[in-house]
C-alpha cells in the first residue's frame, strides 16, 4: 500500500510546479523521481501506475507536472528540453531538502531523454531507468515535422500533440536540435536500465539500441514485449514497476526524514 502527498516547488522558470509523492506505507527502501513524456503529465496512466507500483514495493516516488501542464503554473509553450532537464534537477533538490535523497531516476519517452541529461547534476543518484526513450531529443520533431518550417519562420505554430492543440515555439525546436545526449550517456557512470517495446510505433526500438550501445557497463536492456508506447494496456505499467523494483534493489538507499 501507499499514500499520496501533494507538493509544489519552484521550477527553473520561476513558476510553481505541482507534484505528487507516492509514499510507501511500510518500510522505505529508497526514493526515486519520475519524468513523464512530452505532454503526458504526472497523472497519466504510465506515471501514476508506475510510481504507485514502485511505492507499493517500498520505493517512494515523486512525479510532477512539467511547466504549463496539469496543476503546474506557466505556459507549456515557454518550456523546452533544457527547461525539462533543469526542472528535473530542481525536483531532486526539493526531495533532498525534505531528507528524501533521490537514488533512482525513471524517465518515460521524452522524459527518458531528460533523465539521461539530468543525471550528472543530481548528487547521490545511484541508478537510471529509461522507458521508451529517444536517443536524440530532436526525435520529438516527428510529431510536428510538417510544421517545423512554419515554426522557424513565424516563431510559433499550434500543432496536434497526442490529440491536443499545443503551441510550439521556435526556441523549443532550436533547443532540441542542439541537445546531444551522447556524452551524457557515455559518461553517466551509473547503472542504467533501458526498457523498450520492440513494437513501439512512437519511438522505435532502434533508439534503445543506440542508448544501450553508447552506455558503459553496468547496463541492462529489458524488452517490453507486447507493450505499446504509452503503457496503457492492462498490466503493462505494473509490470514495468515490478521490473524496476527488482533491478534497482542494490542501488536504493533509505534516507527518510520521517
Amino acid at each position: 500500500m501507499s499514500r499520496s502527498e501533494k507538493i509544489s516547488f519552484t521550477g527553473s522558470t520561476g513558476d510553481a510546479l505541482a507534484g505528487i509523492v507516492d509514499v510507501p506505507e511500510g518500510p522505505v527502501r529508497g526514493w526515486g523521481l519520475y519524468s513523464h513524456g512530452l505532454t503526458l503529465g504526472k497523472d497519466s496512466p504510465a506515471a501514476s501506475r508506475i510510481c504507485k507500483g514502485l511505492a507499493e514495493q517500498g520505493v517512494g516516488m515523486l512525479r510532477f507536472d512539467n511547466l504549463g501542464l496539469g496543476g503546474s503554473a506557466g505556459e507549456w509553450s515557454a518550456g523546452s528540453f533544457s527547461v525539462k532537464v533543469a526542472d528535473t534537477i530542481l525536483a531532486a533538490e526539493f526531495m533532498r531538502e525534505q531528507g528524501r535523497d533521490i537514488s533512482l531516476l525513471v524517465g518515460h519517452s521524452f522524459g527518458g531523454a531528460a533523465v539521461l541529461a539530468a543525471a550528472r547534476d543530481i548528487p547521490g543518484l545511484n541508478a537510471v531507468v529509461t522507458i521508451g526513450a529517444p536517443y536524440e531529443p530532436k526525435h520529438v520533431e516527428h510529431m510536428f515535422d510538417s510544421e517545423i518550417d512554419a515554426i522557424l519562420r513565424d516563431g510559433s505554430a499550434v500543432v496536434d500533440l497526442g490529440g491536443r492543440p499545443m503551441e510550439v515555439r521556435r526556441h523549443f525546436v532550436e533547443d532540441v536540435e542542439r541537445a546531444d545526449l551522447r556524452d551524457c550517456i557515455r559518461t553517466l557512470h551509473k547503472p542504467l536500465m533501458v526498457m523498450h517495446s520492440p513494437t513501439d510505433n512512437t519511438v522505435g526500438i532502434d533508439n534503445a539500441s543506440e542508448i544501450f550501445r553508447t552506455a558503459r557497463h553496468p547496463r541492462s536492456f529489458i524488452s517490453l514485449e507486447g507493450s505499446e508506447h504509452l503503457l496503457t494496456g492492462k498490466g503493462q505499467a505494473a509490470r514495468v514497476a515490478r521490473i524496476i523494483s527488482a533491478w534497482a534493489d542494490p542501488y536504493l538507499e533509505i534516507r527518510d526524514a520521517g
